[in-house]
């Protein structure tokens, strides 16, 4: 079966139509942002000329510098199929969030909705009813779930409250019910974020507020929920680990005990940033590109953080899991029964025929209803794949 598949990597949107190569797709939106910060930073470099312009353009006295439009952040943070030809997909960029449309192959882009008060991610859309949803996640540690028509109006938030609402899908048959994954969040009695509860499945009729709990289970983070018509529903269960803040007596005198070496280390880099912009040359020559070279690829996957290349490292598969075998893709049966279908899974997506899409960070497989699975790709730190 000749499937069309998009998926995110390393914040980029790759598409691959039937049996045509992999593209890499680029934003035209995030690309004029980009252009439009150049081209602002290009006319007012004279304000960086000359010696004594050269000692303030640097960020004032603080050493806090200017932001480079080169290396400005262009993410994409979702994605969804909203018909055989349309994509829909999130982008974030330091300043304004948006959802746009790629029509025809990836050719045209179609701007639905932007906003620099949000970080928006997790799309689904409902071609029943032409609506898409999505995450908005805040500042706070919370996210609310919104809704959306697709031509970019009546945008509308369905959620509210302190929880962290994410992975909204709609349910076949039902365009006026969303399924999603829900946790709540934990706070001190100052207000402070100090954890969250395990990830369980609702239900939510938007019409009426009415939420319904599909699943739940108090060892686990149930995650990125897909609904048959049938009412068979599919997850990534994940063993639950608490997140709370909790005040270590013996991290807190470690902690006071280095404080004086860290206040040195900070006027050691003070003073390096000067003469490092007076001199072009930093006071020491440690790290530098071996250090670079260490760095580890890192990506936040359903509130975690994954060093995916350690652990890649350490595997001489040319796809290794980039999750452990802990993360599970399970079926939960009408009847209330659970299979575990594959181990080691990191996202997943259902089509409406029943086709299941699954990547364990480094490849992206087809399942079948007779347990065989096939690989379609193999790419690096894969972060949410869409079947359309």
């Amino acid at each position: 079966m000749k499937v069309n598949i998009a998926y995110l990597a390393q914040g980029k949107l790759h598409l691959k139509n039937g049996d045509h190569a992999v593209r890499i797709i680029e934003s035209k939106f995030g690309q004029s942002v980009k252009e439009r910060a150049l081209e602002i930073q290009q006319r007012h470099s004279w304000k960086s000329q000359g010696r004594g312009a050269q000692f303030m353009s640097g960020g004032l006295l603080w050493g806090a510098k200017e932001a480079d439009p080169v290396a400005m952040r262009i993410a994409i943070t979702g994605l969804a199929w909203a018909s055989s030809d349309t994509l829909i997909y999130a982008l974030q960029t330091d300043e304004i969030a948006g959802v746009f449309a790629l029509e025809e192959g990836g050719k045209t882009e179609r701007r639905l909705f932007h906003n620099a008060n949000y970080r928006v991610g997790h799309l689904h859309a409902c071609a029943e009813h032409d609506l898409i949803t999505c995450a908005l996640l805040q500042e706070m540690g919370t996210a609310n779930l919104a809704v959306i028509r697709a031509d970019g109006t009546d945008f509308f938030e369905v959620t509210e409250g302190d929880s962290y609402d994410l992975a909204p899908s709609w349910i076949p048959g039902s365009p006026r019910h969303l399924l999603f994954q829900s946790a709540g969040v934990a706070r001190t009695k100052d207000g402070h974020f100090s954890g969250y509860a395990p990830f369980a499945i609702y239900k939510l009729n938007i019409d009426t507020g009415e939420m319904t709990c599909l699943a739940e289970d108090e060892k686990y983070d149930l995650l990125g929920p897909r609904i048959t018509g049938d009412g068979t529903l599919y997850y990534i269960r994940r063993p639950y680990r608490s997140r709370e803040v909790k005040l270590n007596a013996w991290r807190l005198m470690l902690d006071l005990l280095l404080l004086p070496l860290r206040l040195l280390y900070a006027i050691f880099q003070f003073l390096n940033f000067f003469t490092t912009r007076y001199t072009g040359k930093p006071l020491t020559s440690a790290g530098g590109a071996k250090q670079r070279e260490m760095d580890v690829q890192q990506m936040m996957v359903w509130g975690n953080l994954i060093q995916a290349q350690k652990d890649a490292r350490h595997n001489e598969d040319d796809a290794p899991d980039l999750v452990p075998k802990s993360w599970e893709l399970v079926c939960q049966h009408p009847n209330g029964s659970l299979e575990v279908l594959q181990k080691g899974i990191l996202a997943f997506d259902l089509c409406r025929d029943g086709t299941i899409i699954y990547s364990n960070g480094s490849s992206i497989h087809q399942w079948r209803e007779d347990g065989s699975t096939e690989r379609l790709l193999a790419d690096k730190f894969i972060e949410q794949v869409a079947i359309g």
